[in-house]
């Protein structure tokens, strides 16, 4: 059962862990109330992600996706940090919780109003690249300053341009082929190469269901390194700071990507591996992305 009123942060906290699917009727009506705020505001924004996807080949929200993706450019068509605020300041007028996203590349905010989860990701231009969730994933950013508009759910939005070479990028050459929550992940983390560890450390624990430490685990955190466990269960990984990241979990017989799990340089987190397991019981339907998977040790 889900936690919360359905517009709080203990419904958001829930949605952010368990990803259930969303009310598809709910996330029309809480897409199109946001449209009317950002543009109001002169915020310019695209889909991204699972909801560009459904709207680029289904032309419609797909029935397992867990939120809705929005994104736009700081530093283009005037969108400052301060608009950010604003908005995130006029759709908790309209009823939604906001909460803010910490990440390295973007200033971001989730935002639920009747258990439907809408993020806006506003990112930066850097050399004409433009880094996006997960691990620094790379776009050039003509594909978001020059978007293309579509017809989706009766109303006008834009999109990354061409739209189907961004989901190539962001989903591989299978994009075409429907896959459920669970499922796309691997794709998408899994060929986003390593771009050497910078920062400062932090160390993942691997135990499994009994509470043993399993050694030589590969722990990748995405775009960025990977590392093996010691006898002891622990890995050394390196951030520059407190982000939302994406990590895989790989020892024989076990593979768990872990698509969205905030964590900081300092710390150790403590990965068991039936974690999944057991959050998905507690999940009444269709379990999509599990997340915070991690537990402070």
């Amino acid at each position: 059962m889900m936690l919360g009123n359905g517009s709080d942060k203990a419904t958001l906290d829930y949605t952010m862990k368990y990803n259930p699917p969303m009310d598809l009727a709910v996330a029309e009506t809480n897409l199109k109330e946001i449209k009317q705020v950002l543009e109001r505001l002169g915020v310019v924004f695209l889909l991204g992600s699972g909801t560009c996807l459904g709207a680029t080949r289904d032309r419609a929200l797909m029935p397992w996706d867990d939120d809705i993706d929005l994104l736009s450019i700081l530093g283009v068509n005037g969108l400052t940090e301060a608009t950010v605020d604003a908005a995130a300041d006029a759709l908790r007028e309209k009823g939604y919780f906001v909460g803010e996203l910490v990440m390295v590349n973007s200033k971001a905010f989730a935002t639920v109003k009747n258990y439907v989860r809408i993020s806006l990701e506003c990112v930066r231009i850097v050399d004409d690249i433009i880094y996006l969730f997960p691990g620094g994933f790379k776009i050039p950013a003509s594909m978001f300053t020059q978007p293309k508009e579509i017809e989706f759910l009766g109303d006008r939005f834009l999109v990354p341009n061409p739209p189907e070479d961004y989901l190539h990028l962001k989903y591989g050459e299978e994009w075409m082929v429907p896959k459920k929550a669970g499922k796309y992940e691997i794709d998408v983390v899994g060929k986003i190469p390593d771009a050497g560890f910078v920062g400062h450390p932090l160390r993942i624990r691997v135990i499994d269901h009994k509470g043993d430490p399993v050694s030589e685990t590969e722990v990748v955190l995405v775009g960025s390194g990977r590392s093996r466990t010691d006898q002891g269960g622990y890995a050394q990984l390196l951030l520059p700071g407190p982000d939302w990241c994406s990590l895989i979990i790989r020892y024989p017989g076990h593979e768990q990507v872990l698509y969205m799990e905030e964590i900081e340089p300092g710390q150790t987190y403590v990965y068991r591996a039936d974690a999944a397991s057991k959050a998905a019981s507690g999940v009444s339907g269709e379990v999509g992305t599990l997340g915070n998977l991690l537990l402070l040790e």
